[in-house]
């Protein structure tokens, strides 16, 4: 997998900086977000250093999807994922720091119980 040597999610992927990781593979690190904005707040970063979304070609479509899947089931051991009624999880991405993002490309699935209690905006 590509690394930046410059990239602070790159640094944590590779464990030059520590988190507190939920998820560990051979192509993806999820950990706590530092400040969570929810209850559950957990970045998915791909190994694959990704500029952003806006930089993805037809090539990592295969790496994105397989993020996705993986952010579901994140949902579903973390206790978030939609089971009906109010439970459910929010999944975001950044592009841009006009969009309140940083490089690379990654996910935030964030949730909750019931989203109204713990203030997932």
């Amino acid at each position: 997998m590509s690394h930046d040597s410059n990239c602070l999610f790159c640094k944590i992927a590779a464990g030059e900086i520590p988190s507190t990781k939920v998820h560990e593979d051979e192509e993806f690190v999820a950990f706590r977000d530092i400040r969570p904005a929810a209850e559950t707040h957990v970045l998915v970063i791909p190994r694959k250093h990704i500029e952003t979304l806006s930089n993805c070609t037809e090539s990592d479509a295969p790496l994105l999807g397989r993020m996705l899947i993986l952010v579901a089931r994140l949902a579903q051991q973390l206790g978030v994922a939609y089971t009906g009624g109010e439970t459910g999880f929010r999944n975001q991405y950044r592009a841009g720091r006009r969009a309140g993002g940083v490089p690379p490309a990654r996910a935030y699935p964030r949730g909750a119980a019931s989203l109204a209690t713990h203030g997932v905006r």
